[in-house]
């Protein structure tokens, strides 16, 4: 990531101490008594210098903010701004935009997306806007469909399920919402149902990590669910099932998105893989 060069914060604080030491050298000088007023003006520099310090790192962090958008595709920053002002649009579907709901989408692009404090200037001034301003969801999904190929639509709902199932418990008009969307952008209701039902069920790879063939086995149903297959589905089902999710869910194929979500697609893939795992080692096993 390229970062600007500049005096920054520091560069306001040195200026405040070279005027504070040229009004001492002139009234010291002058036989004004410089010292004396030097002393005088210790309250204003203590007001004044925390007021340079925060207004330097502001200045300093929207630099480097411009900077990082700078430094992305145009890809990446549109599915950033749109997947914003959807979220948005989502959490006002109540008339109102509360400090939990915004809370939660920093949390999740701080901690789900690994966000560090540039990105997530970027973000809290996209969410800024799309607070204040009144957006069209569906001009938002329509834009959507037509610029970004179907990978790019199943990671954003991934995404918008991640975030409205932090809340506890889910509210079914959110959940209703979100369905209407990924109907609009053309996902099949067979590929909803998986992701909806993996986030509602809390499920992640790690949980089948390194686990014995009992507590695996425990975690069936959602294996299940993570692959989209049926409870009878015999090993050429679960081979199906896996290498469509496999082409769909290739990091590749978002990787013109930015290094965030190819890892959600990264993350995704491991699941699949545990879940496909489970089911090769089960049919092997007779």
């Amino acid at each position: 990531m390229s970062r600007p060069t500049g005096s920054g914060c520091g560069g306001c604080l040195l200026t405040v101490v070279l005027l504070l030491f040229g009004v001492y050298m002139f009234l010291d000088a002058t036989g004004a008594g410089g010292f004396v007023v030097l002393l005088s003006l210790l309250p204003f520099i203590a007001i004044a210098a925390p007021i340079a310090l925060f207004f330097g790192l502001a200045r300093s962090m929207r630099k480097r903010a411009e900077a990082y958008e700078r430094s992305q595709t145009a890809s990446h920053n549109r599915f950033v701004y749109l997947l914003v002002n959807i979220l948005v649009c989502i959490a006002k579907t109540d008339g109102r935009f509360t400090q939990s709901e915004l809370r939660t989408m920093l949390d999740f692009f701080q901690h789900s997306l690994h966000y560090n404090q540039e990105q997530m200037y970027w973000v809290k001034q996209l969410i800024k806007q799309a607070r204040d301003t009144q957006q069209n969801l569906e001009e938002l999904l329509s834009e959507f469909r037509r610029d970004f190929a179907y990978e790019p639509r199943l990671i954003l709902l991934e995404l918008i399920y991640q975030i409205i199932c932090t809340k506890k418990p889910v509210l079914e008009q959110e959940l209703h919402f979100v369905r209407r969307i990924a109907a609009f952008l053309q996902i099949s209701a067979y590929e909803r149902q998986t992701i909806e039902n993996k986030y509602r069920h809390g499920y992640s790879y790690q949980q089948a990590s390194g686990a014995g063939p009992a507590a695996a086995a425990s975690q069936e149903p959602r294996f299940r669910t993570v692959l989209g297959v049926e409870e009878n589905a015999d090993f050429a089902a679960v081979k199906k099932a896996y290498r469509q999710l496999s082409m769909q869910y290739h990091p590749d194929k978002v990787a013109h998105l930015g290094a965030e979500f190819k890892r959600v697609a990264e993350e995704k893939m491991k699941e699949i893989n545990a879940a496909y795992d489970y089911f090769r080692r089960k049919f092997e096993r007779g």
